[in-house]
C-alpha cells in the first residue's frame, strides 16, 4: 500500500499580516482615498466614505498609523490644520490597490455592487 505524503500548509506570517491589515473593514477604502486624493483632513476622508462612522474611522486611522501606513501632518495655509497622509509604506500599496481595482473591474458585475 502506497503511503500518501501530507504536506504541511501554513501561511507565510508576513502574507497573513498583510491581509489582516488590508482585509479589515474600511482600511482598503481609507488607503484608496489617500492614494487618489493625497493628504486630506478627517472630514474629507469621512465624506468620501460616508458609510463609516466617525468613531470607526478614527479607530482605523489610528490602527493604520500604528502600522506605519498612515501619518499625520500639519498643513500650513490660511489656517493650520491636521491632515492624514500615506507614509512611504502606505504609498508602496499603490500597485496592489491598482491590481485590486483591475480585478474588480474584470470579475465583479455592477449587479454585485448593488
Amino acid at each position: 500500500m502506497e503511503q500518501v505524503e501530507v504536506m504541511d500548509f501554513s501561511l507565510c506570517p508576513k502574507f497573513e499580516k498583510g491581509f489582516q491589515i488590508l482585509g479589515k473593514k474600511w482600511n482598503g477604502l481609507i488607503i484608496d482615498v489617500l492614494l487618489e486624493g493625497g493628504p486630506q483632513r478627517f472630514v474629507d476622508i469621512a465624506a468620501m466614505i460616508p458609510e463609516v462612522s466617525d468613531r470607526v474611522l478614527t479607530e482605523r486611522l489610528k490602527e493604520l498609523e500604528a502600522e506605519g501606513i498612515v501619518g499625520r501632518v500639519i498643513a500650513c495655509g490660511s489656517q493650520k490644520r491636521m491632515d492624514y497622509c500615506l507614509t512611504n509604506k502606505g504609498e508602496a500599496l499603490k500597485n496592489v490597490m491598482n491590481e485590486i481595482h483591475q480585478w474588480g473591474d474584470t470579475w465583479i458585475t455592477d449587479e454585485e455592487c448593488s
